[in-house]
């Protein structure tokens, strides 16, 4: 397994998380829920995409989807604060990675 997978692993282990916290949170909005949701699947997919070369493309939708999330958890008034600090935790997960892929590529 490489670094990335298991780096990907990791950030599904937070997205999870994340989406438990925000299906405990009574005051979460259904629409933090659906993204958190759609940010949870999109981590499932790219930690089985990254083990057949197209890591990059896995982290960088998976990004997208994560700042989506943090997006709609700072919007989101109801939302309990350990909740928005799981997505957030969860998104901070995504963009080191992606940030540490970059890093490699340039060097």
């Amino acid at each position: 397994m490489s670094n990335v997978s298991e780096t990907l692993g990791a950030v599904r282990e937070k997205t999870n998380a994340a989406l438990a916290a925000v299906h405990g949170d009574s005051g979460a909005s259904p629409v933090l829920a659906a993204v958190v949701q759609e940010f949870a699947n999109k981590a499932d997919k790219a930690l089985r995409t990254s083990s057949d070369g197209r890591e990059h493309d896995a982290v960088l939708e998976l990004e997208q989807a994560g700042d989506s999330a943090k997006a709609a958890a700072e919007a989101d008034q109801g939302a309990a604060g350990a909740t928005r600090e799981g997505v957030l935790d969860a998104h901070l997960a995504i963009c080191m990675l992606k940030a540490e892929l970059a890093g490699a590529i340039s060097s």
